[in-house]
């Protein structure tokens, strides 16, 4: 059994790992007190990156895109609006990586479509048009 950081751990090595493979260079911020979790160098642009990880629930890939801090015993969620450019997601069901730009995530959580919706709706995120192979190509 992993805890929620054996598990975040977990997803940013084969998150980085992946995109080593695909020819990206990566940084990781020292200590943990950065809204992102690694930077992304593209070639022409530095990319804020938040790895998440996801479950499958309800067929949907369902990850966070709000953090939960503690502070003087009061929780609050923040999301990450304007301080990163994007969430790559590996879903634990699958061990799929997905990458889902800021401007294409929810506030506190997101939903990606598995399988076809019954009705047609303009804010349905299907997962495989964020598959990271075909997003970071």
């Amino acid at each position: 059994m992993t805890n929620t950081k054996q598990t975040g751990d977990e997803t940013e090595a084969r998150i980085i790992a992946a995109l080593i493979e695909a020819g990206y260079s990566t940084a990781i911020p020292f200590g943990d007190n950065d809204r992102y979790d690694l930077v992304l160098d593209t070639g022409d642009e530095l990319l804020r990156v938040q790895c998440k990880t996801g479950w499958i629930e309800d067929d949907v890939i369902r990850f966070k895109t709000a953090s939960k801090t503690t502070v003087d015993g009061v929780a609050t969620m923040n999301d990450y609006d304007s301080t990163i450019d994007a969430f790559a997601v590996r879903c634990k069901n699958t061990d799929a990586l997905y990458w889902v730009p800021v401007e294409d995530a929810g506030k506190k959580s997101t939903y990606l479509r598995i399988t076809e919706p019954e009705i047609d709706h303009p804010n349905v995120k299907m997962a495989e048009t964020y598959r990271f192979d075909e997003r970071l190509s």
